[in-house]
């Protein structure tokens, strides 16, 4: 008899349901231009090849990998991220829940007092009343609310996965950035101490010169002031180094006093890639950038919120029953109690008022539309980034090439200048001249090597590799 009458409702609701559809959600597509190579990609330094994953090990530098290693175990801003991966994994499970049937338990008891003409004969009118039941409910998803509950907590897990994929690439390139710093700045250090050494030999000859009559003390005055110039560089870049390795610590989730002796102590020496960069192409970028992932899967979630806000204009049907029983004093109360049950539809409809529902449904839309402009905005970023990062790359290594050769003529014309000076075919000054260009062009042959690494690492950021080997498993 129950089913008969509820067979109508459930009909009815049927029907209703295909007004409640939809539209499905269909991934932007990115623009076509972006899919070929990069501009970038005529350098000689790079090449159309995939991009590996584990860029870092191209280097081929144990020290290196190992700091990368410890980087994606202890990094805190991993660890962040890997707890937000969790974080919408719990919410994706709350959301499938809604698919299973509903339960409650209730408990009552009470002790008291009856009115005289509510008790029966021979009952006291003081005792324990004991009340107890069970609920379940199953909500009918006919118009996908459920479902689109469900869609969109598994965006917002995928989104938060891409997050935590964007978070390893950061912080891989910040690591390897942080190790180029510190061999890098080592270099320039050793570079200037090594100048600083070449003019305390200029100021002994050239005091010894000034001692026995070939030399005038002015002489030794301007060496002695361009060598304390140099010196006075030397602390700065001391800081810089010190700087580069307590960032090191950090990223690599230690102390400054924690960071291994070997990276403290490390060389001059900065890893070179011996192969031209593998870049791919737009297509690949767009495929691979997590943070392109992530504002898509973002674009979903909310796309399925729309689905969830719209099946509230139509009835949400609830199957539900609940049993129990109420036994007075010390009964039984599933054998001499009151017992009860209960089966039925529920059936919660906003009608006809749906303007809330209607501006609810609108604000969905509104999201969806700011997250596809997002989505898009992180799409031209990315492609501005990669072009940005190869340009400044290539220009990097020309800038190197020309300050090669200009630091191979300063030192050629130093030691001819010193030569000559010797022999008394040219004074003091146009030693002293070329001397203070060599010590500059050394600098400045130092810092274009700096700029090329880090010019690479963020070619290898912006390509957004690293993160596919240490990714956590999917739910």
């Amino acid at each position: 008899m129950m089913i008969r009458k509820l067979l109508p409702l459930l009909l009815g609701a049927t029907a209703l349901s295909a007004c409640a559809t939809v539209p499905a959600y269909t991934p932007p597509a990115a623009p076509q231009a972006a899919a070929g190579p990069f501009l970038g990609s005529a350098s000689p330094s790079v090449s159309t090849a995939a991009t590996a994953d584990r860029w870092w090990t191209l280097y081929h530098d144990p020290r290196l990998d190992r700091l990368v290693e410890d980087t994606l175990a202890q990094n805190t801003d991993v660890r962040v991220a890997v707890a937000r991966i969790e974080r919408a994994r719990a919410q994706l499970r709350g959301a499938r829940s809604q698919r299973l049937p509903q339960t409650g338990v209730t408990t009552s008891a009470d002790y008291g007092r009856s009115a005289a003409a509510q008790t029966p004969v021979g009952v006291d009118r003081e005792s324990w009343t004991f009340d107890g039941g069970l609920d379940v409910s199953y909500e009918v998803d006919l118009f996908g609310r459920v479902k689109s509950g469900i869609t969109a907590a598994r965006g917002d897990l995928e989104a938060a996965e891409a997050d935590a994929a964007a978070v390893r690439v950061a912080v891989i390139a910040d690591t390897v950035r942080a190790y180029f710093d510190v061999t890098t700045s080592a270099e320039r250090l050793a570079v200037a101490q090594q100048t600083v050494a070449l003019l305390d030999r200029s100021i002994r000859i050239t005091t010894a010169r000034f001692e026995v009559g070939r030399s005038d003390r002015l002489d030794v005055i301007r060496v002695t002031a361009l060598r304390d110039q140099q010196q006075a560089q030397i602390p700065a870049l001391q800081a810089d180094r010190d700087a580069a390795l307590f960032r090191l610590a950090t990223l690599t989730g230690r102390t400054p006093q924690a960071l291994p002796t070997e990276i403290a102590n490390a060389g001059t020496v900065t890893p070179a890639l011996a192969q031209p960069i593998p870049v791919g192409d737009g297509a690949a970028l767009l495929a691979r950038r997590p943070d392109v992932k992530a504002a898509e899967r973002r674009l979903s979630a909310d796309a399925a919120r729309v689905g969830v806000a719209t099946a509230d204009l139509y009835p949400r049907i609830t199957l539900g029953g609940s049993i129990g029983a109420t036994a007075l004093g010390g009964a039984n109360p599933f054998t001499g109690g009151p017992f009860r049950w209960l089966l039925g539809p529920l059936i919660n409809w906003s009608f006809p008022n749906q303007e809330p529902v209607r501006a609810r449904i609108a604000a969905a839309k509104a999201d969806s539309a700011a997250s596809l402009a997002q989505f898009d905005g992180t799409v031209l970023r990315a492609l501005e980034e990669t072009e940005r990062a190869l340009a400044s790359y290539s220009h990097a290594l020309e800038r190197e090439q020309t300050l090669t050769a200009a630091r191979d003529a300063a030192a050629r014309a130093a030691a001819i200048s010193g030569a000559r000076q010797r022999e008394g075919r040219i004074d003091f000054l146009t030693l002293l001249d070329a001397q203070r260009t060599l010590a500059s062009a050394d600098a400045d042959l130092a810092a274009a090597k700096r700029a090329v690494a880090f010019a690479q690492v963020d070619v290898f950021r912006a390509l957004g590799g690293g993160w596919e080997a240490a990714a956590p498993p999917r739910a």
